[in-house]
Order: structure tokens, then sequence, then C-alpha cells
């Protein structure tokens, strides 16, 4: 078993826990051996555990650090600066993403420029990327990687009494003529930004958020909204819902989810792709998934998807894939015609990676395996298999396949063909990851057991 050096750092520690170990081992030793164990054996055993416990925990973040020294991360997490997997990843004016601590210590040396364009940078702001975020926890979770919880280095700064007239002067303003909401929706999406303590005030303020609302829900039409002021009130809901606290209130103001439903179909391409982004950060509640899905939003999340605007593909999936985390949400998307929008974009190689996790998840239910099979999902499956060199693509195509051997037996002739002309799923067995091993060879089985029964019949 390879040796992590988790405990390495401290001699007293790293001597402390060889000493419980050598415990805990001739405990175990006498449990396992003695058919008469005392009780008190059993429990020194669990206090000698606990107490290496407590001193990983101790340790939790130097854990992880060597942790991820042996296991290959996808170059798309590693910051730029630290070549290291990101912890905390922001964006920077250029565009380009980095994990916090080193572009600070980049800006903090005077430095004004990307350290990867080399680009004049406008601003120094920087913004968290919550997607990529989201996707490296859940890369994390996969590989059974702990991430570390996001260090606060001391309380988000303080709102002023003048910092706190200026919000509800702006919030009184979005009730007066178009140019005075249309600059006071302008500001509030910028303090929002750069500002965390600003999101927080709304979650503070009674009726802040349908205040924030008034220039949209108080017109007859969206389409008599002025296309910027949608824009601006919109990327403020995103701005807040990045808040924690926030996500719950938010999600439950009554005309939020229709805004931003409406958004989704009627707005500027940038305005859907926030709408997409507010809803993807909402839904990192279960109850706002349930939520969200009841109000009807995933059926103009799959036509945004199907119109396939390069801008709003990413935040449209994700917010798909959150949502359908909630079982119910599955059967919705299903029936909004979710299967056929997937199919046609993987077969198109567009975002592929991130589709066919979505459609990994549909494919426990019954009516989406019918679907992938009436509209040729097999051999686009098997085809992904063979020429992809992404192990996460392969095990997601090799789980979908599993379900389908296993709910359609009409689909098996295609398999055993695939296996007799390329060897597909028996490769991907000996090669795949432990997941994709397993599901491979659950349908190489079920093949080989219906060839039996044929031949002995």
């Amino acid at each position: 078993m390879a040796k992590t050096g988790v405990l390495s750092s401290d001699p007293t520690v790293r001597a402390r826990a060889v000493e419980l170990k050598k415990e805990l081992q001739r405990l175990v030793r006498n449990i396992v051996d003695d058919d008469d164990y005392s009780i008190h054996a059993v429990d020194r055993a669990k206090d000698a555990l606990c107490a290496l416990r407590e001193l990983m925990l101790n340790r939790r973040s130097t854990a992880t650090l060597k942790l991820h020294e042996t296991v290959s991360c996808p170059e798309e997490f590693k910051c730029p600066l630290s070549k290291e997997l990101m912890r905390d990843p922001v964006i920077l004016a250029s565009g380009q993403t980095y994990d916090r601590p080193f572009i600070q210590k980049w800006l903090n040396a005077g430095n004004r420029t990307c350290p990867r364009t080399q680009q004049v940078l406008s601003h120094t702001i920087l913004t968290p990327n919550h997607l990529i975020r989201e996707m490296i926890l859940q890369w994390c979770k996969s590989q059974g990687i702990e991430l570390p919880s996001l260090v606060q280095c001391g309380r988000e700064e303080c709102i002023t009494e003048a910092e706190r007239d200026r919000f509800f002067s702006l919030l009184d303003k979005l009730s007066a003529a178009l140019p005075e909401q249309k600059e006071a929706a302008k500001e509030l999406r910028l303090l929002t930004k750069k500002m965390p303590s600003f999101r927080a005030l709304f979650g503070e303020s009674v009726d802040a958020i349908t205040q924030l609302l008034t220039p949209l829900s108080g017109s007859k039409s969206q389409s008599s909204v002025h296309p910027d002021l949608q824009e601006d009130v919109i990327t403020t809901l995103l701005n807040l819902s990045i808040h924690d606290s926030n996500k719950k209130l938010v999600a439950e103001t009554p005309m939020v989810i229709p805004l931003l439903m409406e958004a989704l179909r009627s707005g500027t391409i940038q305005t859907r792709s926030n709408a997409a982004a507010a809803l993807f950060t909402l839904s990192a509640l279960d109850s706002n998934k349930a939520l969200i899905g009841k109000s009807g939003v995933i059926k103009p999340l799959i036509d945004l998807l199907d119109q396939g605007h390069p801008l709003a593909m990413k935040d449209v999936a994700s917010a798909i894939f959150n949502l359908c985390i909630f079982h119910e949400n599955k059967a919705r998307a299903i029936r909004d015609g979710a299967i056929r929008v997937i199919l046609k974009k993987i077969m198109d190689g567009v975002h592929v990676d991130e589709l066919l996790a979505i459609l990994a998840m549909l494919s426990t239910h019954q009516r989406a395996i019918e679907e992938m099979g009436e509209l040729g999902a097999v051999p686009c499956l098997l085809c992904i298999i063979r020429e992809s060199n992404c192990e996460r693509n392969k095990e997601n195509c090799i789980a979908i396949l599993h379900t389908v051997c296993l709910n359609d037996r009409t689909k098996w002739k295609v398999l055993k063909e695939e296996e007799a002309t390329y060897g597909t799923i028996s490769k991907l067995a000996q090669d795949g990851t432990s997941r994709a091993k397993r599901k491979a060879n659950g349908i190489l089985e079920r093949l080989r057991r219906a060839i039996n029964i044929t031949h002995t019949a």
C-alpha cells in the first residue's frame, strides 16, 4: 500500500500515529483471533481508532494535499500558477481562472497583467468561479478525495451607514422612471458582484429582493422591458444566489422563478446564460431542486440547450444536471424532450462530457432507456467508448449501456456484434475505471448467459 506521508510533517504527531497504529493492530488481531474477546478490548480498539482519526482531522489539509499528489486531476481543474488542484477558483478580468491565494499573491506583488495571456487587466476584482468549483467538488467526490473547506480570512467587509443608505436609495429608484431604473440596476449588479456584504444585505432587508424585481414584475409583458435592464436585474439575482444564506430566500420569493423562466425564453443570450447560471446556483439546495422542478423551468432550459448557443451551453447543462439529481425532476426532463436534445448534441460532438453525465443520470428511468433505443443511442455510445480518451466519458457510456442491457434485450445483438468486431466491452473491462470495469463485466456476463441459453435450447 502506497504511503501518503500525511503525518510526516510533525515528528511528534508521526510518533503518536505509529504508536496508535501498533496498538490498534494488536487489539484487532486479538479480537479477530480470539473467539472469547472482551468488550473492553473492543472499546480500547475503538478509542485507538478515534484518537487516530483525530490526528488525521487535525492534518486534513495536509492529507488532502498529499493525496492529490497520487491522483492525477484533470488539467482544467489545476491553477495555471500553482499547477495544483484549485481549492477556491476565481475568474480574473481577462476571463482566466486561477486559485485565489496564488492569483492574489500575484496581484499583491504589484502585477497588473494576466499571468497566462499577459493581457493588461481593466480591474483586479476576483469573481468566484462557482461552476468550476462545483465540478471540482464532484470530481473529488468520485475520487474519494475531500476538498478542504474554503478558509475565511476574516469577516466580510462591514457595510458603512453611507453604503447602507445608498443601497436603499438604489432599491427605491427601481420603482422610478426607466432611466433611474437602468442606473440603479446597473449599480446593484456591480456592487453585488464585487462586494459579498451587499449580497448579504439583500437577505437581511425585508422585501429587498421583491423591490429588485419591480422593473420586471411591474411590466405587462417582458417584450416591453428594456434588454439591458432585464440583464442587470437577472445578473444581480445570480450574484445574490452565490451567497449561501440567500439561496432559500431567493428561490422562495414568489416572482423569482417565473422571471428567470421568462429570461430563459426572451432575454439576450447573456441574460439567458445568467438566468441558467442562477438556476444552477439556486439548485444547490435540495429543497430548491424540488421547488424549481415543479415550476416548469426544465422545459425552457432544454429548449435553450437545443438552440445550442456556445455562451449558454455550459450554464444550461450544469443547471439541468443539478436539477435532475432530484428524482422527480428526471421524469420532468424526459417528458420535456431532454433525451432527444442531449443525444443530438452528443452525436454532433457538442459538450459531450457534461451531456453524457446528464444522460447517465437520466438512464435510470425506464422511459429514457426506451427513447435512447428509438434514437440510436447504443451505436453512438459504443463509438465514444472506442474513440474517446476520456475515462469519465467511457465510464458514463458503459453505465448507460449496462442499464440498456438489463432493460432492453433487443439491443443485445448490437452489443454482441460490437464485441465480436472490436472487443470494445472486453477492453474496457480490463483497462477502464473500477466502475467501468464492473459495468463492462456485467454486460459481458449477461451476453455469455444469453449465448449459453441459446446453445442449451
